[in-house]
């Protein structure tokens, strides 16, 4: 991945493989997501996403521990200035919704988690529809002014409510949402194509698509009569019992053997491949799960091709 051109997300470049940190301190111990980081850097990778929430979802934990091995991991490398780290607001227990003040003291939370000075991209992580876009916009205008975030994205939020922030923004001249982060993959395409993509070209956002493997079901690991130990085997399976799953993976093993490639590396390559989409967000727990993530960056399948799993995946 050291050769592969740069994305741009607003004034960032970053690169074509975003690593997901939602495994950080739930299926990944410190060690090995220590381990996962070290790789990815390594091969160049320059891009990392978490949120505040992960990963208050287990048992004994409270919210920020993904935040805080990342920022382990960046203190004792000394390589915060090569990375950019990209992080959310809203889902945090201690800090749900994006009322202005949730959002500063949020922001002012994950910031010492992470060790840094500034998040490169902070989104939103689900829109509060209770809040008005002028007052999220401009909370987080403020950390911008403020030197504390760089570029402003959202995830999880409707086409209208987009568009409002992006208008607001403009009219009062107000830092703007650079980035998307949607839930986006070949079997889970309803919610961004459509009117959030068509915002998002319309304006130039950069589009970090979410759970771009289909929690694992899109690596191929799944099978008909395979058993899977995972923390996300019962998401996957729902999937393989679908025609569309099956109709997926079976145009993914043609498209991967004719590439000599890995399953996993084609769907994150048919991503790629999408209007607005900049870099997948991808997660790897262990150190044998990250080359097929890195070969992104050596792969480009043809119009063909594209079109062959498109049609694969039409629901």
């Amino acid at each position: 991945m050291t050769t592969s051109t740069p994305r741009t997300v607003g004034d960032l470049r970053v690169s074509p493989l975003c690593l997901g940190g939602n495994v950080f301190g739930w299926t990944a111990n410190e060690a090995d997501s220590f381990a996962v980081l070290d790789a990815y850097a390594e091969a160049g990778g320059n891009f990392l996403d978490t949120a505040d929430s992960y990963t208050a979802w287990i048992e004994g934990n409270s919210g920020g521990e993904s935040e805080t091995i990342i920022g382990r991991w960046l203190a004792s490398r000394g390589n915060r200035d090569a990375i950019v780290v990209a992080t959310k607001v809203g889902a945090h227990p201690d800090f749900k919704g994006l009322a202005a003040p949730t959002i500063k003291r949020a922001a002012e939370a994950s910031l010492r988690r992470l060790g840094t000075d500034h998040i490169d991209l902070y989104y939103t992580h689900f829109d509060d529809e209770s809040v008005e876009v002028s007052e999220i916009v401009t909370a987080l205008d403020d950390l911008v002014r403020e030197g504390k975030v760089r570029e402003i994205g959202a995830s999880n939020i409707s086409p209208a409510r987009l568009e409002a922030s992006r208008d607001f923004s403009r009219r009062e001249n107000k830092a703007r949402y650079v980035a998307i982060q949607p839930h986006y993959n070949l079997v889970s395409r309803d919610t961004y194509e459509g009117d959030l993509a068509a915002v998002a070209a319309r304006h130039g956002l950069a589009a970090m698509p979410y759970f771009a493997l289909a929690a694992g079901f899109l690596t191929g690991k799944y099978r008909p009569d395979t058993d899977v130990a995972s923390a996300r085997a019962g998401r996957a399976a729902e999937y393989l019992a679908t025609d569309r799953g099956r109709r997926v993976l079976a145009a993914l093993d043609e498209v991967a053997a004719a590439h000599s490639a890995e399953v996993a590396t084609v769907a994150l390559a048919w991503l790629a491949a999408q209007p607005t989409v900049a870099a997948p967000i991808s997660s790897a727990r262990t150190l044998s799960q990250l080359p097929a993530l890195l070969a992104l960056a050596d792969l480009t399948l043809t119009d063909a091709e594209v079109t062959k799993l498109t049609e694969a995946s039409e629901a």
